[in-house]
């Protein structure tokens, strides 16, 4: 039986939602631990996970392994594999890769928005490129099995880690630009490097990364999936919701605003809306995956495509990906 795995949620997470979760058959999640948080504060939030994995021992489970997505279909669970939207867990210290590895972390992006020690995110005017941290912390990550995300990367520093890693990389959740132009979607130049090495691409349902937000349309949604099928390859393509269910709107000042600055950034939302947008009303949450299934077949995608973007091409990448080189 194909899996389902969604390869990127941050929601406010709880038994409605791991119940959900369950209801709509989703057998692996990769949560976000950390945005700005230091080392300290991103042990904090795994302590919370272990605290839910012990309280709902029926509804989720630990996920470090790609087997365990398999184990957990078997005993109708959800595998939770934890990631970093930005590398602030590891400060400056290249030897906390390794530790973050062996705590279970399995993914971590280089930049969020901003210049990193290691790169330099999307919303940044000068793109300089990896940095020579970056460079030796690609090298690291590739050694102990941390996959490299680019999502909020811009677009000199994503080619230079494609470039660099010797082990295919991830963009969890971005959309194509010449589909709908946001800073954090891709450019074909990118999504071609990022395929044409074996790297996948998850397809975000965020709003503010759709054409038309929140009244995008299923249909618009899958044909450009299938667009992308045919540019890029479907056997490189998944899903990776940003699905940020439940979660208050005073969480988007910490995603975008963190320490670094005194001011409100609004990002990707406006003065006038800097809170969660409305999801499209064909998904919601997690019961919703039936939709974008159906979608994906009316557009022509044969069931065994449609099962691979619904979660075997990510299985399929964890297999490589998540031990030692």
């Amino acid at each position: 039986m194909a899996v389902l795995i969604d390869n990127l949620q941050y929601c406010n997470f709880s038994e409605k939602i791991f119940r959900q979760l369950r209801e709509g058959g989703v057998d692996a999640i990769h949560v976000t631990i950390a945005y700005h948080e230091s080392f300290r504060e991103m042990i904090a939030n795994l302590e919370r996970w272990n605290r839910w994995f012990e309280q709902f021992p029926t509804l989720i489970m630990r996920g470090t392994q790609a087997h365990h997505v398999r184990e957990a279909q078997q005993t109708q669970r959800t595998a939770v594999f934890f990631g970093f939207q930005n590398p602030s867990p590891i400060e400056d210290d290249i030897g906390l890769i390794e530790i973050v590895h062996q705590l279970g972390v399995r993914f971590m992006q280089l930049t969020y928005n901003n210049q990193s020690l290691l790169a330099t995110g999307c919303y940044e005017d000068e793109d300089s490129g990896l940095t020579r941290m970056g460079r030796a912390v690609v090298a690291e990550m590739n050694r102990v099995g941390l996959v490299i995300d680019m999502s909020h990367s811009a677009e000199r520093s994503t080619l230079d880690a494609i470039d660099h890693s010797t082990r295919p990389i991830a963009i969890t959740h971005a959309n194509p630009d010449w589909w709908h132009p946001a800073l954090r979607n891709k450019s074909d130049t990118v999504l071609k490097a990022l395929t044409n090495s074996g790297g996948m691409l998850g397809f975000s349902l965020y709003p503010h990364h759709l054409n038309n937000g929140t009244n995008c349309r299923l249909t618009d949604f899958c044909e450009m999936v299938a667009e992308a099928a045919d540019r890029y390859g479907a056997e490189n393509l998944g899903i990776g919701t940003d699905l940020c269910q439940d979660q208050p709107d005073s969480v988007v000042e910490w995603m975008r605003v963190g320490r670094w600055t005194k001011d409100i950034d609004y990002g990707e939302g406006s003065a006038s809306n800097a809170g969660f947008p409305p999801q499209p009303d064909w998904f919601n949450d997690n019961r919703d995956w039936d939709n974008l299934r159906d979608g994906l077949r009316e557009v022509g995608f044969s069931r065994h495509e449609t099962d691979g973007i619904l979660g075997e091409n990510w299985l399929n990448f964890y297999k490589s990906s998540f031990g030692p080189a």
